[in-house]
């Protein structure tokens, strides 16, 4: 029985679903007005057979046939709440056609924004104060002291039987005293016979800094040797060449004692200094200086009064005289400073006393102008003083002198220069200068050959009268980062002379130049060159009638290489005279040709 309703109410449903279209269909073939709709009792439905199994379409044809009235009528009978309806067609709604709205929408939104306002009245008084206020300076970082390596030694070995060693030593950081100390060697051997030089250096310096004053100090030693082993190397040596020894040795002290610079106006500045030195040679040459010099400074505002001065006492011996040749110098003073300009108005009062006397009274004066602010400055400056001569010097520029050196002080009665200096480019420094000096009684170097007797060495004369040099020097510096500097300088010089008398054994020009480059951190390359002018010397004609020798122009070029292998170990190579050339400082005495030297620096 179970089976029998469930299959009655799928033939219904089925029949409820396709009778519907089955008399759609059959409407639009007949166009006939729907037909109407049968209403029966529910309780005769119940009564009647059994519904028969039929498909939906023949449940739709049989609705098709019979004539149904849609409309809507009551329940034939009151108490009942139930009708069937039969549907002959389906529901088709008609929409109307679409109107197409030709307006785009505003999407822009215009609704203004209203902040809301508040007011918080200031109850403060009005200042007025126009002047600029001072920033407030700021707090720089504590900065982490490095560690600082006081001590540094190098050594060296290389070809001419070079050999060469520095070290230097130091106390450490401290702001109130330093002192420390240095150490030198440097020798070689050339392919001449007796070509050999050596030369040593020992120091130990100190300086302490008070409160008001710092006292500073040095001490030091000074040892040079060479033979003379110079002669003409297109003849035979001499059978009785004097291939002597030369050395001169020279200790030096010196103390000072300054006032410490302080940022305050009209301030009082003074320094006192006290120097001087014992020098001789292998043979009988002395000489002896003490200097004392200071100075006294009052500062108004933008103006400087001072007074500078010294006490210079010296004697000089050899074999054939003991000379005493003392100065005494006043330098009083005036200076004007600006922003954009500086005067300096003065004059020199030199006294010389001793084995010949004589009483000087020369201008010192300069004047600085600014022309374009931080880019360039002239100067012009008018001086004069009395030089010395000094057998110190004299060895230091020729070491092939013999004895008994002429002693006779020279003159600058007037030295005038005028200048530009300043900055052309960032990085880029210059100086450049003309110059014109009236010097009475200078000395030159000239030979004293007579090598019948072997003797092959230098002497000093001096030039009777006046004589006038005028020059040009350059300088120019260009840093172009902290990786790279070439700097350089240049001399020209013209000697007027009294008649018969030439500017023995003087270049009139000389070009100095170098750059230091630093590749990276680990590497780093210097170099140098030098050009000198050709030069003339008497020989031979002091010896004879025969035309003085003119000494040739060369070009001397040198370099270094640094590689720091580790933070404390360096290694090193120099190179000197690279293109070997026979260069001659000094007539029949060549330089020392290419020669290579290398080794290591440690810093500990």
């Amino acid at each position: 029985m179970k089976f029998k309703y469930i299959y009655i109410l799928l033939t219904l449903l089925s029949a409820l679903y396709f009778v519907p279209a089955d008399a759609q269909i059959k409407h639009k073939k007949a166009k006939k007005p729907a037909a109407k709709v049968i209403r029966k009792k529910p309780a005769a439905i119940a009564k009647t057979a059994p519904v028969k199994k039929a498909s939906a379409k023949g449940l739709g044809d049989e609705a098709a046939k019979v004539k149904t009235d849609t409309t809507k009528k009551m329940p034939l009978s009151g108490n009942s709440l139930t009708e069937e309806i039969v549907v002959t067609t389906a529901y088709k709604p008609v929409l109307a056609d679409a109107v197409k709205i030709r307006i785009n929408p505003d999407l822009e939104d215009k609704t203004p924004f209203k902040a809301p306002l508040t007011y918080f009245p200031v109850d403060k008084r009005l200042e007025l104060n126009t002047d600029i206020k001072p920033f407030n300076a700021m707090k720089m970082p504590k900065e982490q002291d490095s560690v600082l390596n006081n001590n540094y030694v190098k050594v060296g070995l290389g070809s001419l039987k070079t050999t060469f060693g520095e070290a230097y030593f130091n106390n450490g950081r401290d702001q109130g005293l330093q002192f420390g100390g240095y150490l030198k060697h440097f020798a070689q051997s050339g392919s001449l016979p007796d070509q050999k030089m050596n030369r040593e250096e020992a120091g130990i310096f100190g300086k302490s800094i008070g409160q008001v004053t710092s006292l500073s100090g040095s001490i030091n030693y000074n040892y040079r040797g060479n033979y003379f082993y110079g002669f003409d190397q297109t003849n035979l040596p001499p059978a009785n060449l004097q291939l002597d020894k030369q050395h001169f040795s020279t200790i030096s002290a010196q103390g000072e004692l300054t006032k410490n610079y302080k940022d305050v106006p009209n301030d009082f500045t003074y320094a006192l200094k006290l120097s001087g030195y014992m020098y001789n040679d292998a043979y009988q040459a002395k000489e002896s200086n003490v200097v004392l010099s200071g100075f006294l400074n009052e500062t108004i505002n933008q103006f400087y009064a001072g007074l500078a001065g010294s006490i210079d006492v010296a004697t000089q011996q050899d074999s054939a005289y003991n000379y005493n040749n003392s100065f005494i110098r006043l330098n009083p003073y005036l200076k004007f400073q600006g922003d954009s300009y500086k005067i300096e108005a003065g004059v020199n009062i030199v006294d010389n006393f001793g084995f010949t006397s004589s009483f000087h009274i020369f201008p010192a004066a300069k004047l600085e102008l600014q022309l374009i602010p931080k880019y360039l400055r002239i100067f012009v400056e008018a001086k004069g003083d009395v030089n010395r001569s000094s057998l110190l010097d004299f060895s230091n520029t020729n070491p092939f002198l013999g004895q008994n050196i002429a002693i006779k002080n020279s003159v600058d009665q007037l030295d005038i220069a005028a200048g530009l200096k300043g900055t052309i480019l960032p990085g880029l420094g210059f100086k450049a200068t003309i110059y014109r000096n009236q010097v009475k009684d200078m000395p030159l170097f000239v030979n004293n050959f007579d090598f019948a007797t072997g003797y092959n060495r230098f002497t000093v004369i001096y030039v009777n009268g006046k004589s006038r040099v005028n020059g040009l020097n350059g300088e120019l510096d260009y840093k172009a980062s902290d990786d790279l500097d070439i700097f350089g300088r240049v001399e020209f010089k013209q000697y007027q002379m009294p008649a018969g008398i030439q500017p023995w054994n003087l270049p009139t020009f000389k070009l100095t130049a170098g750059t230091v480059i630093h590749i990276s951190n680990l590497v780093n390359v210097s170099g140098s060159m030098f050009i000198r002018g050709s030069a003339m010397d008497p020989y031979p004609a002091t010896t004879g009638s025969l035309a003085p020798t003119t000494i040739s122009s060369f070009v001397d070029l040198s370099g270094e290489v640094e590689y720091k292998a580790t933070k404390r170990l360096s290694v090193f190579v120099h190179i000197n005279n690279i293109l070997n050339g026979t260069n001659q400082t000094w007539i029949y005495y060549p330089d020392y040709g290419f020669n290579i030297f290398g080794g290591v620096g440690y810093k500990f």
